[in-house]
């Protein structure tokens, strides 16, 4: 199938690594060219490096919680590439431990960030595309069901979660698309860090892998190729929803 993408232009958040730049990379691979913004420096600069340099990808060291963020990264990607044709708003995942015992700072960062950093986004982003285009949301499968010991998480994502649905209707009439990707157990650094917490990691992992049906944890590239047809002109009509990529974990219909 041609998704459509050759030289589409599109943001991703948080694409140093992970989710993100998994989904750089499927989005490269099918002929579109890339905005990364991570925290780390070096680390985006070395992820842009990896997808092509400046003619596939461009790094730009940014913190979603500053609120000049989504128009520089905006402002990027019409300067380098010419266009802008959406984005995957990744945000990397709050303290662990449950909600009740998370502190008042920590639910007040995690906000700053997770929540009002991605609603933030997605208004600047929307209101750049004047010509349709696709925005992304990388939520968790908690923003459907609980996850234990990530109460913050299981907080804030089903918030956001009702932000994309919110969003998805009042820009549609636009052409611009918004969807909510329910990224499962998939083994990224958050998840091994996870396991690492759970004493046994080896014990950790059998036990998580017999609650999903497919008997495995994903791998980032099952979810990137997901997040990029997602993105793609092929998926045109497709709003408003939110996609579980779990291996089939999830018991929610």
């Amino acid at each position: 199938m041609d998704l459509g993408l050759t030289d589409r232009v599109y943001v991703l958040t948080g694409a140093s690594r992970g989710l993100g730049y998994a989904t750089a990379e499927c989005l490269v691979a099918d002929g579109a060219r890339v905005v990364l913004s991570a925290r780390d420096a070096d680390a985006v600069a070395a992820a842009a490096a990896r997808l092509g340099g400046p003619e596939r990808a461009v790094a730009v060291n940014a913190d979603l919680s500053d609120p000049a963020t989504p128009q520089r990264l905006v402002d990027t990607a019409r300067e380098h590439f010419g266009r802008l044709d959406g984005a995957l708003v990744s945000v990397g995942g709050p303290p662990r431990g449950s909600a009740a015992s998370a502190t008042d700072e920590q639910w007040r960062t995690s906000f700053e960030t997770i929540f009002l950093g991605t609603v933030r986004a997605v208004r600047t982003i929307a209101a750049a595309l004047t010509d349709g285009g696709a925005i992304g949301l990388v939520l968790s499968t908690s923003a459907r069901s609980p996850v234990p010991g990530l109460g913050i998480s299981n907080g804030l994502r089903p918030g956001l979660a009702g932000v994309a649905k919110d969003v998805a209707d009042e820009y549609g009439p636009r052409g611009v698309r918004v969807v909510g990707l329910l990224p499962g157990r998939i083994l990224t650094d958050r998840n091994r860090e996870l396991l690492a917490a759970a004493g046994d990691p080896g014990l950790a992992l059998t036990e998580i892998e017999a609650g999903i049906p497919l008997r495995r944890i994903g791998d980032p590239a099952e979810f990137g190729r997901v997040a990029a047809f997602v993105l793609s002109p092929a998926a045109s009509y497709l709003t408003g929803v939110t996609i579980p990529v779990d291996g089939g974990a999830l018991r929610a219909l």
